[in-house]
């Protein structure tokens, strides 16, 4: 490991460091624009020179690697000179927006404007003017404020793996765009708008709405996907404003999807803010007192002949609630998985047990029946990022994709599963020989028929090339809904063989055998199918479930509740409040602990923390948020059939998956460019 000495004192660090690195290790703070913790390095912008001792000038400290015996200065009278001049140049064309730009409060230029750079300019020409770019609905281009540092470049190269965005001209003419005007078509697109030091790229649904000191901000958990990437909210007064990213180099790094981003404003629109009940064939407006009257009127009256199912963003502490009020009616037909998806005797049958983070261990990756980059693109991200490093090989089971790094495709159906299982084909002897294989199967692909015969093969398969070891377990399953793995660990499923399952319910209801079905936010589901039974649907917005409702129970989005939700890897995180419910909307476990009020069967709780301690006692997991757990190795799957249909991939349309996106005005657009580009990753208009 090199000693080198910084302003005086003598540090060592591990070798392969910049001195920019070093020089943090040491305390000191280094301005940069171009460097990023995550980019490779580009080294063109020169705003961290430092002094080092024999050196002929200044040297950029991003690109330098650390060496035995360096003697570095960061704040010699040579480098703030150097540091005022890269600043001056760094000023000459960029124009005095900062009034206007969306960036103001927030930009890296200002800030080391204002730290490093001079009070006056020598520059009298004339500024040069940059013609704007289309990039899409989501990013917004002043490109005049350009100052080159390739951030976005970079980052669509690197880390989308869209190569989309590069650079013409050289100097002052040097242009960034997309050489072919088009919309970028990567669904982490908006992260190159973090990444932007100065005001050339801004989000373009936000612009002209808020100034960041005007906004209150909360740390919560995204939950419109299975990721659970960490997230911060800024609200000003009721309304979501935005969502950004916050980092988890565990989960999502510090990157977040379009649809993560951009679909907030589906908060504000479709709103269930009031209770309703059906009168006369049409739903009424009604208040509280009458609506939980009525449905408990309905619900005693059942005897027992309900059904309740959860949909794919509900909480913990909801599914928790209805769990116990549905305990308390007899009834135990209750079911999380609205697509109706297979899963083993424990825990390790649903979950990702590599770990998200653990996908940078692999040296081999056979994914079956599933879509990353559209199910979970912060996670195919990760993928794209291990293959980068060299030494991984990729294989699909699946209709072909372009996932953003090389795959070898084996086959559209199950046969390809057997062929591996039978050690036949090239991707049979690379898994073999990994030291660290891993599987990852879509919960798509155990939603079909076959789903429970498709886990007991990639079981077989793991347990044949060795994924599963003492130190390892390379068997994953990527759910797609905020509320699976939660929901399993609940026991949120049928209790037995008797009990009715998602496809039990909605059957039975339609022939008549049960009266009740209560939609605790499920909307992905044939709602036509109940027949003449009593629907409750508490959620919150009007989709299909509300449409087939004979009462409304207005709930909370997820950005209106303190809320648990445990994410693919089973890893237990907490989202906040970061703005009240609409209207009479209220915390969903608040409704339902009144309903058992109203019917005379009381839940034995009286506040989120009560409702948390009885999650813990129901699985102690909950008790330990934002922790993973090894989960015991044991009976995953059970031998089963599997038929060769060709695998059909669960989302068609990226950017509308769950009721808030669906009432996204900004997911709209996406949309619509999407299809109008003839753009998906199936290579269709899905």
């Amino acid at each position: 490991m090199p000693t080198l000495t910084i302003d005086g004192e003598e540090i060592e660090v591990e070798a392969g460091l910049t001195v920019l690195q070093a020089c943090e290790l040491a305390g000191k703070e280094i301005p940069r624009f171009c460097y990023h913790e995550r980019l490779s390095v580009a080294g063109n912008c020169r705003m961290c020179l430092v002094e080092m001792e024999r050196a002929p000038k200044p040297i950029a400290s991003c690109a330098m690697p650390v060496g035995e015996g360096m003697v570095i200065k960061t704040d010699s009278e040579l480098v703030k000179r150097a540091r005022e001049g890269v600043m001056e140049f760094l000023l000459i064309n960029h124009p005095l927006d900062c009034p206007i730009c969306d960036q103001g409060g927030e930009c890296d230029l200002q800030d080391q404007a204002m730290g490093y750079g001079m009070d006056k300019s020598r520059f009298v020409e004339n500024k040069r003017a940059v013609k704007d770019k289309y990039l899409g609905p989501l990013v917004s281009t002043i490109m005049t404020r350009c100052i080159h540092c390739t951030r976005c470049i970079r980052f669509a190269q690197e880390v989308a793996g869209v190569p989309e965005l590069g650079a013409t001209g050289r100097g002052e003419h040097m242009e960034v765009g997309t050489y072919v005007e088009k919309a970028l078509s990567s669904e982490m697109s908006g992260n190159i708008v973090d990444l932007c030091p100065v005001g050339a790229l801004t989000s373009k649904p936000y612009a002209f709405t808020a100034r960041s000191w005007e906004l209150k901000k909360t740390e919560s958990i995204d939950v419109l996907d299975a990721v659970g990437c960490n997230i911060r909210i800024d609200t000003r007064g009721s309304e979501v404003m935005r969502i950004l990213p916050r980092n988890n180099d565990d989960v999502n790094e510090e990157w977040i999807s379009d649809k993560t981003r951009h679909a907030c404003d589906g908060l504000k629109r479709q709103r269930l803010d009031q209770p309703y009940l059906r009168k006369n064939g049409k739903l009424v407006a009604a208040d509280w007192p009458e609506v939980l009257t009525a449905v408990a009127g309905r619900m005693n009256a059942a005897d027992g002949k309900i059904g309740a199912i959860a949909g794919d963003l509900a909480d913990c502490e909801a599914m928790t609630a209805m769990m116990d009020l549905m305990a308390a009616t007899g009834s135990s037909n209750i079911d999380c998985r609205q697509d109706g998806g297979a899963f083993g005797d424990t825990r390790a049958s649903y979950i990702f047990n590599s770990t998200i983070a653990g996908i940078e261990d692999a040296d081999a990756v056979l994914l079956i029946g599933t879509n990353p980059r559209w199910e979970a693109p912060v996670l195919n991200a990760r993928i794209r990022k291990r293959y980068l490093r060299g030494g991984v090989a990729a294989g699909l089971i699946g209709p072909e994709l372009d996932l953003t790094y090389d795959l070898a495709h084996l086959g559209d159906g199950p046969s390809a599963l057997d062929d591996l299982l039978a050690s036949k084909g090239d991707f049979a002897n690379v898994l073999k020989q990994a030291s660290k294989p891993m599987i990852i199967i879509g919960s798509g692909a155990l939603a079909r028929d076959d789903g429970a015969g498709l886990l007991a093969k990639a079981r077989q398969l793991a347990e044949k090339i060795g994924a599963v070891s003492d130190d390892w377990n390379g068997f994953n399953v990527l759910q797609r809904a905020a509320s699976r793995v939660g929901g399993l660990d609940l026991g949120f499923v049928p209790k037995n063989k008797s009990s009715l399952d998602t496809a039990g319910i909605i059957a039975a209801a339609g022939r008549g055998k049960l009266d009740v079905v209560y939609l605790l936010g499920a909307d992905e589901i044939d709602t036509r199918a109940m027949g003449d039974a009593f629907v409750i649907y508490q959620g919150h917005h009007g989709d299909v479930g509300a449409h087939r409702a004979d009462a409304i129970l207005p709930g909370a989005a997820y950005t209106e509740k303190n809320a648990t939700y445990v994410n693919t890897e089973g890893r237990v995180q907490r989202a906040a409040l970061a703005a009240f419910p609409v209207g009479e909307a209220r915390e969903d476990w608040a409704i339902i602990r009144a309903l058992s009020d109203t019917m005379g069967k009381k839940l034995p709780y009286d506040s989120l923390l009560d409702v948390r301690r009885r999650m813990a006692d129901i699985n102690p997991l909950f008790a330990s948020p934002d922790e993973t757990s090894i989960a015991p190795w044991g009976n995953v799957g059970d031998a089963g059939t599997t038929n060769d249909t060709a695998f059909e991939y669960p989302i068609h349309n990226f950017y509308m998956t769950d009721v808030i996106s669906r009432a996204s005005e900004i997911m709209a657009e996406c949309t619509a460019v999407a299809l109008g580009d003839n753009y998906s990753a199936t290579g269709t208009n899905g």
